[in-house]
């Protein structure tokens, strides 16, 4: 089976805004949007939920640090433990730099697998519209036309509305999805 989207084409960050926002309210599913650089305030005008890397970034950086204290105590008390200049075996502030430098590789390597995990993005993906002027100088907004709100002539008056440059249907199959 395959599926559907209406690609429109837009010249500035104003109008993708504007569009974005006015098809979340009218319903419509945006599959999503593609701009040449961050555009501030996208995210809340497509609808999408807060971030979750921040968690995930401070839980795998205390679980790093966890880590690396308890192995660190180990190491030094446990397993091997052997007099240096009559410090004691179980010293924490000899712990802190290399637990926070450990923490901190932790919390970024994990944030960047995550986000390669959330937003599935991994190597050798495909990219679903390929086209040239979305890196370059466009700003694209892709609707799928799957939903029973879908109306082609609303959706094209909406998009006037917002100085649409081209609109383009498109057509993806299964093979391509994967």
């Amino acid at each position: 089976m395959s599926r559907r989207f209406l690609v429109s084409f837009f010249d500035h960050e104003d109008d993708i805004l504007g569009a974005s926002r006015a098809m979340r309210e009218a319903g419509l599913q945006i599959a999503d949007v593609y701009t040449p650089y961050a555009v501030h305030g996208l995210d809340k005008a497509m609808g999408l939920p807060a971030s979750k890397l921040p968690f995930v970034c401070l839980l795998l950086g205390v679980l790093g640090g966890a880590f690396k204290v308890w192995f660190e105590f180990w190491t030094t008390a446990v397993d091997w433990p052997i007099n240096v200049g009559g410090k004691p075996w179980n010293s924490l502030p000899a712990f802190v730099p290399v637990t926070f430098e450990v923490m901190v590789l932790f919390a970024g390597v994990s944030v960047v697998i995550a986000f390669l995990f959330i937003s599935r993005l991994w190597p050798g993906k495909q990219a679903l519209l390929a086209d040239q002027r979305i890196t370059d100088h466009r700003f694209v907004l892709v609707i799928e036309e799957a939903d029973a709100v879908f109306d082609p002539v609303k959706v094209h008056g909406l998009l006037k509305k917002f100085h649409v440059v081209r609109v383009e249907e498109r057509v993806e199959s299964e093979e391509e999805a994967r």
